[in-house]
C-alpha cells in the first residue's frame, strides 16, 4: 500500500517550484461565469457608486459636477443622517436580538419528539417566504387603531391600544415587531438544524448532574450554538441595516421621521430629490457601517470562543 501511494505521488505532475501542478485554466473556466456575474452586478455597481459619490448629479443632465468629499461632509453634518443612524441602530438591535432569542427558544421547544414537527416548521417558516410588501400591507391594517385586530384584541382584555403607525412613540416598535415576525422562522429552521448536531449524551450528562432546563440551555445549548448564533446575528444585522420595503409600505419613514431608516433615507434623496451623488455617499456610508458592525461581531465571537 505504501509503495502504491509513493508511486502515485511520484507520478503526479509538479510545477517548477516543487509544488503539485495547478489546473488554473480549468479552474478559471469553471469559475468564469460566476466571476463575470459577480463583477457585472456587484463589483462594478459598487465601484461606480463610490465614484458617483464624488459628484453632484441629478440623474437627468449629462453633466456631472465634481464636488470631491463635499457629499460626505454634508452627510456627517446632517441632522437627518444622525436621526436615520439612530433609528437604524434601534431597529437593527431590537429586531436582531428579539428574533435570535425567540428563534432559539422556539427551536429548543420544537427539538423534541412531538407529533407534527414538520408542520410546525412549515408554519414558522411561512412568514419568511411571504413577500415583504404583502406582509407590510396586511400588518398595516392589523395595526389600524380603530378597526385593526391588534387593538381589538387588546380591548378584549381591557387595554386601550395606541395609534401604532401614526404615533412617533410606537411606529418604530410596530415595524420592529413585523421585522421580528418575518425573521424568526429563518432563525428557527437554522437553529433546529444546528441542534441536530448536538450530542444527546451531553444533555443526559447534564440531567444526571441535576441541571435544570434553564441551566442546560445556558451552559450546554447556547455555548455549542455560538457559531450558528454568530451567523444568524450577522445576516440579521445586514438585513436590518438594508430594510426599506417594510418601512416604505407601513410608514413611509414617518411619523415625524421616527422610522426613517437608512434605506428610506437613501431612497428619498436618490429617487425623490434626484441627488444621486449624495445618495451614493449614503450608500457607501451604509456599507462601511455594516462592515464595521460585522467586524465587531466577529471579534466579539472570537473573543468569546477563546474565553470559553
Amino acid at each position: 500500500m505504501v509503495d502504491k501511494r509513493a508511486a502515485a505521488v511520484r507520478g503526479t505532475p509538479r510545477s517548477p517550484n516543487g509544488g503539485v501542478g495547478r489546473a488554473w485554466p480549468e479552474a478559471l473556466l469553471l469559475l468564469g461565469p460566476a466571476l463575470l456575474v459577480l463583477a457585472t452586478f456587484s463589483v462594478y455597481p459598487a465601484l461606480a457608486s463610490i465614484h458617483l459619490s464624488l459628484f453632484d448629479w441629478d440623474g437627468i443632465r449629462p453633466v456631472r459636477a465634481f464636488v470631491g468629499l463635499d457629499n460626505y461632509t454634508r452627510l456627517v453634518a446632517s441632522r437627518e443622517f444622525a436621526n436615520s443612524l439612530r433609528v437604524t441602530v434601534v431597529y437593527s438591535a431590537g429586531m436582531t436580538i428579539a428574533a435570535l432569542a425567540i428563534g432559539l427558544l422556539t427551536a429548543v421547544l420544537l427539538n423534541q419528539r412531538i407529533r407534527g414537527i414538520a408542520l410546525y416548521r412549515v408554519l414558522f417558516f411561512l412568514p419568511v417566504i411571504t413577500p415583504t410588501v404583502a406582509a407590510g400591507v396586511v400588518w398595516r391594517h392589523l395595526f389600524d387603531p380603530s378597526q385593526g385586530v391588534v387593538n381589538r384584541s387588546l380591548a378584549m382584555v381591557g387595554v386601550s391600544g395606541p395609534s401604532w403607525l401614526t404615533d412617533p412613540a410606537w411606529a418604530l416598535l410596530a415595524v420592529i415587531l413585523v421585522g421580528v415576525w418575518k425573521r424568526v422562522g429563518f432563525n428557527v429552521v437554522v437553529y433546529l438544524a444546528a441542534l441536530q448536531g448536538v450530542p444527546r449524551m451531553l444533555y443526559e450528562a447534564a440531567q444526571l448532574d441535576g441541571a435544570t432546563p434553564w441551566q442546560t440551555l445556558r451552559y450546554v445549548t447556547i455555548p455549542l450554538l455560538a457559531p450558528t448564533t454568530f451567523f444568524l446575528s450577522v445576516t440579521a444585522l445586514i438585513d436590518a441595516f438594508q430594510v426599506f420595503d417594510l418601512v416604505y409600505v407601513m410608514t413611509s419613514g414617518g411619523p415625524l421621521r421616527s422610522t426613517d431608516v437608512f434605506g428610506f433615507f437613501l431612497y428619498r434623496y436618490g429617487f425623490r430629490y434626484h441627488e444621486l451623488g449624495y445618495a451614493s455617499a449614503i450608500a457607501f456610508v451604509m456599507f462601511a457601517l455594516i462592515f464595521v458592525a460585522t467586524l465587531v461581531q466577529y471579534r466579539l465571537a472570537r473573543g468569546g470562543g477563546r474565553a470559553g
